[in-house]
Order: C-alpha cells, then structure tokens, then sequence
C-alpha cells in the first residue's frame, strides 16, 4: 500500500472565515491590548490557522504573543474582567521541560467556554554539544521558523485580521499537500524527535505527501535513537493513540513501518517467546491493513457494540490495534515477577503508556477471537459433537440443538460488548495467513471472511444472545447450597455457577423451580451411576 498518496491540488482559502465565538474571543483580547496599553501584537499560531485555510472548524486556539509571556498577558485578561465587572478565571502554567523536549511555558485559560493556550513568540539557540535551547523572546519570523512543520507555521494576526506565511513556504506546501519542515529536517527532528511523529501523524490525516528529505531524516539512526531515549514513551503513545483515532490509521502505520520506525515506537520487552522478527513489522502492518478493508467491506456495525459515538470510536481504535498485534498475539515475556505477560500487553502499558483497561480489552479480545474459532465451524456442524463434549459433564447434557447458543453465550459472557470486534478479528485470523493484506486484497477472500463474519453475528442475534452478559442466575450461591443440601459453599458450589450458566443457556425459557428440578434430578443420577460402578 502506498501511505499518504496525494491526489491533485488541495483547496486552500484565501482568507480566514471566522465564526461568530471567534470573533467574540479575538474582541476580548484585543480590548485587553487596547485597555492596558501594551501595544501586543496577538496571534493565532499553527493548528488553528492551517485547519480554517482548509475550511475545516477548529477550537484548538493557540495565542503567541510578542513581547511578553502567556502568564502575564492572562493575567491582564482577568483585571480586564474585573474591571466589567466579571468573574475572574483560573489560569493553568504548564512549566517547560528540557529533557522531554519541552522548552516553553504555557499559559491556559477559558474564554468563552473555549480553553486557549498563551505563550510568547520565542527563538532558540543550541551551543555546541547540547540538545537544550537558550529560549529567549523572538520576532514572528524566528518562531515561525523553529516549529516543526512549515503547514504549521502560519499566523493568524488578529489585530491586522490577516493571515501570516513568514516562512515564505506554508502556503504553498498546504497548497500542493507537502509536509516538510521549515528548517533542515534533520536538525529540526533532533531538536525535537516528536516532531518525526507529528508529521507522519499529519502526513496521514490529510493524505499530503512527506517530502524527500523529510523522510531521509525521518530514517536517520541518530533521530530513531534520540526518538527512543529522549521523549517520553506517554507523548509517543499519545501520538499513536491519535493517529489510531484519526481518519487514516492505516496510513500512519504503513509510513512508522516504511521509515524504520516500528521497532522504536512499539518497543518489545527482552527475552521474548518466541523471539521477535525483523519481519514482525511488515505482519503487524499487514494485518491491520487488512482489518481496514474487511471493516469497510462489512460496515460500521462492527463497531456497533458501542452505546454512542464516542464509545463506538473507542471500539474501532481498539480493534485497530488487536489487528495490528495479531502475529504477536501469543508472544509472552517473563515480567519481573517471574510471571508470563502477554507482550502486547506490555507493547499497550508500557511502549504506548496507555490505559492498563487498553491492554486488558486488547488481550481479551485476543483471547475471545480464537474462541470464535470454533463457533464459526459450528456455523457447518464441523466440530458440533467435539464442542458439545467440552461443555457436557456429569450433571449438565447439554440438548444438541442448543450447543451453538450455549457455546456463543460463554464466550459473549466474557468479551461483553466487544463480542462483534473480537469476532470481527476472529474472521480475520481464521484461516491464518502469512501475508494479510496481500490475501485480504483479493475480493474473493475478502468477501468469504465477511460472510464467515455476517453469519456468526446473524446467528448470535437470532439467538437473542446480544447483552447476555447481563443475564442473571435464576439461584444464587445460597440457594444452590439449599438445593445441594450443603451447608459451606467452596469449589463445590463455584462449578454448580457455571453449570448453572450453561443450563439457563441451553433453557432460555426455564424457570427458577425448572432449574432446582434438574439440579436435584442430575446430583441423583450422578449418586446412582457412582453407586452402579462401585457395585
């Protein structure tokens, strides 16, 4: 697949529409220019300025001032504001860090409902031998040129109402959709290695173009190293975790592989079992480019396990990287603890520092696809007689006719309401193939895996077995250890639980004094059969 290809001219407006808020905001801060005296040039830096020129909404105001510092300018917000007679707001510092490559103090405030940062124009000076700036005040231009992509570069000047191109190159490298960098790209990532990130991440987004050098840079082993040991693994999982969110995950993932940068990204544990590959890079990206067009072959009712949007969303991301992870899904390393650990769970916890719930789902998921395994064969009566052993005990037959919809239900107690992704990566999984995307590129493929996919989730739906995870015992513990006649509950009553599961399972309809029935008749066969073989 060929990452980030783009297509034609993109459409860049000549002129900054603003929106009634923005005009309102902007107002606010220019009467706080205008009632101090202090002469401030204000500017909207970055994100904003490009997002508007493409005609896109943005709340992402980013405010640079000229000749004094966020902190201060917002506190001229707020006497300004007590001066009308308002309420004054909270102001939040966010102090620099250096070694995280974090040289400026920000300044943040709510305004009008909206959440701005404030930070002075600023220019940096390296000494030799050193990744540490001098950040002193500097002119627009300066700045302009120290940040990390030239599409984000551009000003917005609210007191002149124009938009500012100081590098000279912002506008046209918007136009003809290129991500480069304002200076030398080498230089530029090494001062800031996140920088790398950042412009694969926007590469993707707006399916532009990474430039030539930019990508030999971006390849560099001196930058790959100082990615891996000077940035936090929190900002790079934050990276990643944004990429996974966004338009073009597949994208973003296909140029991290490209430029060599997977192994640093998604950095593996030691002493690995079995060991890792240096083609595990090309499998990971593979399969979730081949998750991405089964998804879209499907539709988004595989996302469908989600209450609303944004839990929808979280479904999606999450699925995205359970197929990203799939050829290491049954690699496990030795924790400190003398315990094995799924490495895909550390790759999520400790690579990404995402949510430890992340690394649960992710595993799980995992885990519920190969399960599903077996509920796609009994979609033919393959393994139907196989699977009903399994479940089948001393106490429990379970009818034949409903080994599918006990089988399913298990399985759905489990996973919950991730039950249509993992059975979404299970269709992608089984049968197993080396080369995903090559495989799943073929209609024919693609188009079995879907319909293997379609008829799973018709048959759980018709078995009404959707929200089964919230299906509750007809007895509790107690009332089984009265059925049982025991009077100490232990192991015993634990296996009549899940017995007890199995049996409202295969008897949808069946009533609590149903159920005492056939656990009083079962535990008496099974006395009878233990007295006939004794004798």
């Amino acid at each position: 697949m060929a990452a980030g290809a783009q297509q034609g001219a993109v459409e860049v407006r000549e002129s900054v529409e603003l929106t009634e808020k923005e005009e309102k905001i902007f107002g606010r801060l220019l009467d706080v220019v205008r009632h101090f005296s202090l002469g401030t040039q204000v500017r909207v830096a970055g994100g904003w300025v490009r997002d508007k020129l493409l005609g896109k909404d943005s709340t992402d105001i980013d405010i640079a001032l000229d000749n004094m510092t966020g902190q201060n300018f917002c506190e001229r917000v707020n006497e300004y504001s007590e001066f009308l007679g308002e309420e004054q707001k909270g102001i939040g510092v966010i102090q620099c860090n250096p070694d995280q490559s974090k040289h400026l103090e920000t300044a943040t405030m709510l305004i009008d409902d909206i959440w701005i940062d404030f930070v002075n124009l600023r220019s940096e000076k390296y000494a030799e031998n050193s990744r540490i700036p001098t950040v002193e005040i500097g002119t627009a231009k300066e700045d302009a040129f120290r940040r990390d992509l030239t599409i984000n570069s551009l000003f917005y000047n609210i007191n002149t109402k124009s938009v500012e191109d100081l590098t000279e190159r912002g506008l046209e490298d918007l136009k003809k959709g290129l991500i480069a960098t304002p200076l030398p790209a080498k230089s530029t990532f090494l001062d800031d290695p996140l920088r790398v990130l950042r412009a694969i991440r926007f590469a993707a987004r707006f399916s532009f173009t990474l430039t030539e050098d930019l990508k030999e840079a971006a390849s560099d082993e001196n930058v790959k190293s100082e990615l891996g040991s000077k940035i936090s693994r929190e900002r790079i999982g934050h990276e990643v975790d944004l990429m996974m969110s966004d338009k073009h995950p597949v994208d973003a993932m296909c140029y991290i592989r490209d430029l060599g940068l997977f192994y640093v990204v998604f950095a593996f544990p030691e002493k690995l079992d079995p060991p890792v590959l240096d083609t595990h890079d090309w499998l990971c990206v593979s399969h979730i480019e081949a998750a991405w067009n089964l998804a879209h072959s499907i539709g988004s009712s595989v996302f469908s396990g989600g209450s609303d949007p944004k839990s929808q969303d979280d479904q999606k991301r999450l699925c995205l990287y359970s197929a990203l992870f799939i050829p290491v899904r049954n690699m496990v390393y030795m924790d400190k603890k003398k315990k094995k650990v799924p490495v895909v769970s550390y790759i999520i916890r400790d690579s990404l520092k995402l949510k430890a719930s992340d690394a649960d789902t992710i595993v799980n998921i995992h885990v519920a696809s190969e399960k599903f395994a077996e509920l796609v064969l009994l979609e033919s009566n393959e393994n139907l007689e196989t699977v009903k052993e399994k479940l089948d005990d001393e106490y429990l037959e379970i009818p034949t006719d409903s080994v599918k919809r006990v089988l399913a239900g298990l399985i759905l107690r489990e996973i919950k309401g991730f039950w249509r992704v993992a059975l979404f990566i299970s269709a992608l999984i089984n049968p197993e193939v080396g080369n995903a995307s090559g495989s799943l590129g073929k209609q024919g493929e693609l188009n079995q895996r879907k319909e293997k996919y379609l008829s799973v989730e018709r048959s759980i739906t018709d078995l009404d077995l959707d929200s089964v995870w919230n299906l509750k015992p007809l007895l509790d513990g107690k009332a089984i250890m009265g059925v049982l006649e025991v009077k100490s509950g232990g192991p015993l009553i634990g296996k009549w639980q899940q017995r007890l599961v199995k049996w409202q399972l295969a008897h949808p309809k069946g009533t609590m004094e149903e159920c005492k029935e056939w656990m009083k008749q079962s535990q008496q066969q099974s006395k009878r059969q233990k007295v006939e073989c004794s004798t």
